[in-house]
């Protein structure tokens, strides 16, 4: 299970959440910054990862529309306020818990990372 880490998260949770054991990549690693959210919503999918972020409004929306045409989608992780953009230690370790819950979130998923 991969991650895809959106702009709005501090990149310095890629580099914690690989130490942890996760496979984590942020889009400010691999020259993805300023792509609109659809694109980057496509290309998390094509490479089977989840997208991460806190922009909830828009890509709740997106991933409502991602479903409705049938378009691939690889789930949508919400960082939630609570989790301060500015202690990336805490958003990965949440990441971390997260993926050590048991099942298969399935495609079009939707949660929120808990601190």
């Amino acid at each position: 299970m991969g991650f895809l880490l959106d702009e709005d998260v501090n990149p310095a949770v890629a580099e914690i959440a690989r130490g942890l054991g996760l496979d984590v990549l942020s889009v400010h690693e691999i020259d993805r910054r300023g792509f609109q959210d659809e694109d980057q919503l496509r290309f998390s999918a094509s490479q089977q990862r989840i997208f991460v972020t806190r922009n909830r409004d828009d890509f709740l929306r997106l991933t409502l529309i991602f479903f409705q045409a049938h378009e691939p989608h690889a789930g949508l992780l919400i960082v939630p306020r609570s989790l301060p953009n500015h202690l990336p230690e805490r958003i990965a370790h949440a990441l971390k818990r997260w993926q050590e819950r048991p099942g298969d979130p399935g495609a079009y998923f939707i949660d929120f990372l808990t601190p």
